[in-house]
């Protein structure tokens, strides 16, 4: 973005948070303490020793690690703060290759293809997948990157994963025109989800799990819900209403993580733990800047780089960058850093940066 001013800042916050899930100033100005905890009793849970997802004092989920509010102050600071960056951003005229091509959509091999920002499209064990489509624009936002394949294209879908419920992942527009052209998909998503989702699918199955929670699902494919760091809200007032997450899809002979908005924490570590022989992980690598504000909810590429390298995964993809100019950063900023740090060594494995529309053979 060129930097917002201060009154269209305030009609962003307002309304949708960024569309991104960076600001939260709603409640009052307290410590987050676990009042109880939950899941879905339908559905699996792995981890033994997990008790459930948990719920603070006013009813709202929160983050089991690092429990997470915004004081007001801290939100006004960032509001009226001048970007150190605005003149490189105004001047950056770099964007995400696209290659429009659909024949991925023919392809009968396991692939990932990026479809922007944090949109993918993933065959695995013959099953299409979907996770975060969001196929269009979204409030208050520009979009910067074009969609690779034509929206009435996206068909014969089994599964359409949605990580949580900011704007930038939770799409009305595209969830109504796909569950419209995929009457049999399976919609996969976090606790207390279903409300707002019925509104937009009012025939598809929809399952929503809490952490650490498998789906009911078939064919040999394999569907968990998993922590990440983050938070949730559409408007005033409903933050935290609805769970967010990261999923794990796994087949018999592949596994694929999507670390979904997170800020960087233990459960990068945990994963490779529960799942040790991931092949490709999905890690967000961006609208982290400024840090000391956006870090609770989205990962540099450094720290996007140390949580690839504790997934002890073979492939690392990163994506939530050069859609959306949700922060301070130049949108061409964190590519830039993580080919540095693939350049010192800084990344175990191998860093996969996929154009948009690219596939990737899994």
């Amino acid at each position: 973005m060129k930097r917002r001013n201060f009154i269209h800042k305030i009609f962003t916050l307002a309304t949708v948070s960024k569309a991104s899930g960076g600001i939260l100033f709603t409640q009052a100005e307290k410590t987050q303490m676990i009042k109880t905890r939950t899941n879905n009793p339908n559905l699996k849970t792995i981890l033994d020793t997990w008790e459930g997802t948990p719920i603070d004092q006013d009813g709202r989920f929160m983050n089991h690690e690092f429990p997470f509010i915004h004081k007001f102050g801290t939100v006004f600071k960032w509001m009226t703060s001048k970007n150190p960056q605005k003149q490189f951003k105004k001047e950056d005229t770099w964007q995400l290759k696209v290659i429009k091509n659909d024949t991925f959509l023919t392809d009968q091999n396991d692939i990932i293809v990026w479809l922007g920002h944090a949109s993918f499209f993933i065959r695995l064990n013959g099953k299409q997948i979907l996770i975060d489509p969001v196929l269009g624009k979204i409030p208050a936002t520009k979009r910067h990157s074009e969609l690779p394949v034509s929206p009435e294209k996206l068909q014969k879908l089994d599964y359409i994963l949605i990580s949580h419920a900011h704007y930038d992942h939770c799409d009305k527009d595209s969830l109504k025109l796909l569950q419209s052209q995929n009457p049999k998909a399976v919609f996969l998503t976090g606790l207390k989800m279903m409300p707002l989702l019925r509104k937009w699918i009012p025939n598809n199955e929809i399952q929503e799990a809490g952490w650490y929670q498998q789906y009911q699902t078939k064919d040999d494919l394999e569907i968990y819900f998993l922590p990440s760091r983050h938070w949730s809200n559409r408007s005033l007032g409903d933050a935290n209403e609805r769970l967010w997450g990261a999923f794990v899809l796994k087949s018999k002979e592949k596994t694929i993580y999507f670390g979904g908005d997170s800020g960087y924490g233990s459960h990068f570590k945990e994963v490779a733990t529960l799942f040790p022989n991931i092949d490709v992980a999905m890690i967000g690598a961006g609208a982290y800047s400024p840090r000391w504000f956006m870090s609770p909810n989205h990962q540099d590429p450094e720290h996007a780089v140390q949580a690839f390298n504790e997934t002890k995964a073979k492939i690392m993809i990163p994506f939530h960058y050069g859609t959306f100019d949700q922060a301070d950063e130049p949108l061409s900023e964190p590519e830039r850093i993580l080919r540095q740090l693939e350049k010192e060594g800084k990344i175990n494995q191998k860093l996969k940066i996929l154009s948009i529309g690219e596939k990737l053979l899994v």
